[in-house]
């Protein structure tokens, strides 16, 4: 039995570090892409430790915007609630059978 391929780092395949607002590095984990309208979004769940629980669950929405480079892209906040609904609502229905949602309303 090889049981190799069971190791930690296999987790950090989806992990997805940027830079906050204050230049700070974050790291995040890649849950999904999402196309809507032409535009794509990246969805993301931050990777923290258990010190907030308030917020645990809470993804990040960002929108992806081609560089000058083609092996790299950018990411922006989206500030727009009616895009960031249509897009949380997709990856919900997408993923209903692997996360438990809860609506905070």
């Amino acid at each position: 039995m090889d049981e190799e391929n069971n190791t930690p780092e296999e987790e950090l395949d989806n992990i997805i570090v940027l830079n906050d607002e204050n230049g700070e590095e974050v790291s995040f984990e890649f849950l999904d892409l999402i196309e809507l309208d032409g535009e794509e979004y990246v969805v993301l769940l931050p990777v923290e430790e258990e010190e907030n629980e308030d917020e645990a669950g809470e993804v990040v929405i960002l929108k992806v915007e081609d560089t000058e480079s083609e092996e790299e892209e950018s990411y922006v906040s989206v500030d727009d609630e009616e895009i960031l609904n249509k897009v949380f609502d997709i990856f919900k229905e997408k993923f209903k059978d692997e996360f438990n949602f809860t609506d905070e309303e």
